[in-house]
């Protein structure tokens, strides 16, 4: 695994991540989990326009929270991942939690979700979160254990359009 940094999307990554969106459609996934909506939106530039909005308590999507998007981009500068941080849990979140994560189909099972969960924790830290809740399909063991790794104690479960999910909790 190369080294990885969280970016803030701009502009300059708009064909990067539409490759990256086709990657998901390409292997038959059509939700990119930490995302902010970028598997349901058609333009680039509205999907931007509505990460900047979500991250300011100002502009912030009265049905959404305010929430920070990165994507998680390699030494050469390409995204192998996405992830965004809530800063607080609104009903609809209570079961869901603070944080989404995707990585790309080709970079899987290479250490990028550890790593970008890890990275996000220090984000948590700044803003002021002293814990933070993930939840996760029970079969998806993969991300189980990234949670695992990165401190996550099992805290409950809830059933979600018919399956299991379980509920993580990360102090901070």
């Amino acid at each position: 695994m190369s080294r990885i940094r969280l970016t803030v999307p701009t502009i300059k990554y708009k064909d990067k991540a539409l490759q990256f969106k086709k990657e998901f459609l390409d292997n038959n996934e059509n939700v990119i989990n930490g995302s902010e909506l970028l598997d349901k939106t058609d333009s680039y530039e509205e999907w931007l326009q509505s990460v900047i909005n979500n991250a300011d308590i100002k502009m912030v999507n009265p049905e959404w929270v305010l929430t920070d998007t990165f994507f998680a981009v390699d030494d050469n500068d390409e995204i192998v991942g996405i992830i965004d941080l809530r800063h607080e849990l609104n009903e609809f979140l209570q079961d869901f939690g603070n944080s989404g994560y995707s990585v790309r189909p080709s970079k899987r099972r290479q250490g990028y979700a550890t790593e970008m969960l890890r990275l996000i924790k220090e984000v948590a830290k700044s803003v002021g979160l002293d814990s933070l809740q993930l939840s996760v399909e029970r079969s998806n063991e993969p991300s189980v254990k990234t949670i695992k790794k990165n401190g996550g104690v099992y805290e409950r479960n809830f059933e979600f359009e018919g399956k299991i999910a379980d509920v993580y909790k990360i102090k901070l």
